[in-house]
């Protein structure tokens, strides 16, 4: 595989890899966010932003920080993997420490 073809697409979406990272701290600033999943902040904001519509997070004000809740009660969004929880893909992520 050359490496232009590597960059070219990943397994991995950024809604997955955002909603991963909040799973595992989730006191997690956006800049942090954005960093670890190599996108940009406004990007990571509009994630969460979308996650927390649909349903798969909420957050509160702790302080001047969010501290965010993942529910893993859900299934994936797409119509073939609907019978998917959510804490089956978060299973596949484990805590880096």
């Amino acid at each position: 595989m050359s490496s232009e073809t590597a960059r070219t697409w990943t397994f991995l979406t950024s809604h997955t890899r955002i909603l991963a990272l909040i799973a595992q701290n989730p006191d997690i600033r956006t800049r942090d966010l954005a960093t670890r999943a190599d996108i940009t902040e406004r990007s990571a904001q509009r994630i969460v932003s979308d996650l927390e519509e649909a349903g798969y997070l909420t957050h509160e004000r702790v302080g001047r920080r969010n501290h965010y809740v993942v529910s893993t009660e859900g299934t994936l969004r797409h119509p073939r993997e609907r019978d998917v929880a959510v804490r089956t893909l978060l299973d596949l992520f484990p805590d880096p420490e």
